[in-house]
């Protein structure tokens, strides 16, 4: 599968005043009613020709369970679930992972995949960019202010510069900012 440079990618979909799920842990208000008539269209073609690029998901125990709950998108791609949980499951493309991040990412996913996506966990994304494992961060805001919950970055404790790689705009009101992390 491995074919070039891997890449780790922190996706991350987050409020307007940067918070990626309320105080509850609910995410209902992900999804948008909002209407932007110059934003963009994602068809279902596109989601899924842009999901064939990702080779792997990283995610922490809570994410998980939000995909359990709200339907697996993840299909039957590798998946590393952090957590220190002790967890079963019968997705055969689901693993379960406990231990030192720096070894996850540089001794088991980046020689196996080029396209590693971190796909929730606000822990696991100031951890990553704490030990500068993450080479990207992908940010979808949401038209929403909710005004209190899990932040996605909160006192991470170090600046950190960043390159905007592209702005994109969607019809639902959502915002996607890519910033190569430097």
């Amino acid at each position: 599968m491995k074919t070039g440079k891997s890449n780790v990618t922190l996706h991350m979909v987050s409020s307007l005043d940067g918070f990626i799920a309320k105080k509850d842990g609910n995410v209902s208000w992900l999804q948008s009613t909002d209407s932007y008539e110059k934003g963009l269209t994602l068809t279902e073609e596109d989601v899924a020709e842009f999901i064939k690029k990702i080779d792997c998901y990283v995610m922490g125990s809570r994410t998980y369970e939000h995909a359990l709950e709200l339907g697996w998108p993840y299909g039957e791609k590798p998946v590393i679930v952090l957590t220190s949980r002790d967890w079963t499951t019968d997705r055969e493309n689901v693993k379960f992972y406990s231990g030192d991040l720096d070894k996850l990412v540089n001794d088991r996913l980046k020689p196996t995949y080029n396209n590693i996506w971190v796909v929730g966990g606000a822990m696991i994304a100031k951890d990553l960019v704490r030990l500068k494992l993450a080479d990207d961060i992908v940010i979808s805001i949401m038209p929403v202010i909710l005004g209190d919950g899990t932040l996605f970055f909160d006192y991470i404790g170090q600046e950190q510069r960043l390159h905007l790689k592209d702005v994109t705009a969607y019809k639902d009101g959502m915002v996607e900012l890519s910033y190569e992390i430097e």
